[in-house]
């Protein structure tokens, strides 16, 4: 990418960033107030985002979707704009949980196409990487929290439905219990698993350079973190509660598991 373009479109993800924060205080405290500070900067954004690339197809002298990351500024860039136009014409606020950290992240990804010099001290390094993989422990079990507290709703409400409910039903926490706790551990490990996911990826482009979007590994935790971002959206907007929050939880918690796995030893591997 050409330089310029390449910091404004770095000036566009810190603008989107404030959709993310929106975002995360929609989700786990439900407050919408910052809505309408994300949706100003999400429009000065679209701006910013735009120049660059245009920018970037002049310099270069072809549409800017020669690579991954010149696609991802530029799909970033579509849905943020159809987002807005949507949101102008139906005033739908409901929308922005899903689109807000899903293009943030897209621009975040994008803005990584340009190489840029290692850190030179290995305990900068470590610290870093120990504070993503933290972070990802702490999503996890939080999701692992989500996906039990499913499983026992399942398990309440089939009773309820019982004519003769069996003993260990009246050992089992109300369904609205259940159901307060599965959105508030959704929730907190949605955060987390965000967070872990700007801190890895930001630590991979800056250790590995462009090579790192490559790793499968790293596009499966992407594939996590989106069906996270999918599950989230659903409960929050469409409600889905009881058997459909039980599938999406466990299908989560089933992804998170592909994906440890699939990171086992990244700690020896990446910093020989």
């Amino acid at each position: 990418m050409a330089e310029m373009s390449v910091i404004w479109l770095r000036v566009a993800a810190a603008l989107y960033s404030v959709g993310l924060v929106h975002a995360i205080l929609a989700i786990t405290q439900r407050r919408a107030n910052l809505f309408r500070g994300a949706l100003a900067a999400a429009r000065v954004g679209v701006l910013f985002h735009f120049v660059s690339v245009i920018e970037e197809g002049l310099i270069t002298g072809h549409c800017p979707i020669a690579n991954l990351y010149e696609t991802m500024s530029l799909c970033a860039l579509i849905v943020m704009a159809l987002f807005l136009v949507v949101h102008w014409r139906y005033k739908i606020e409901s929308f922005s949980v899903f689109m807000f950290p899903l293009v943030f992240l897209m621009t975040l990804v994008a803005t990584m196409g340009r190489p840029v010099a290692n850190w030179s001290s290995p305990a900068i390094r470590n610290v870093w990487l120990t504070t993503h993989i933290v972070l990802v422990l702490l999503g996890y079990a939080a999701l692992l929290l989500t996906a039990v507290s499913a499983v026992i709703y399942l398990i309440q409400e089939r009773e309820l439905k019982r004519k003769t409910p069996r003993r260990f039903y009246y050992r089992l926490p109300p369904l609205g219990t259940l159901d307060e706790l599965i959105s508030r551990f959704m929730a907190v490990g949605f955060v987390f698993i965000t967070l872990a996911t700007i801190a890895g990826s930001t630590w991979a482009f800056i250790e590995h350079g462009t090579s790192w979007i490559s790793d499968p590994r790293i596009s499966i935790s992407f594939v996590t973190w989106g069906i996270y971002l999918a599950m989230v959206f659903l409960r929050v907007t469409a409600g889905w509660r009881g058997r459909k929050a039980a599938i999406m939880a466990i299908t989560a918690l089933g992804c998170s598991a592909i994906t440890w796995a699939a990171h086992t030893g990244l700690r020896f591997n990446m910093t020989q």
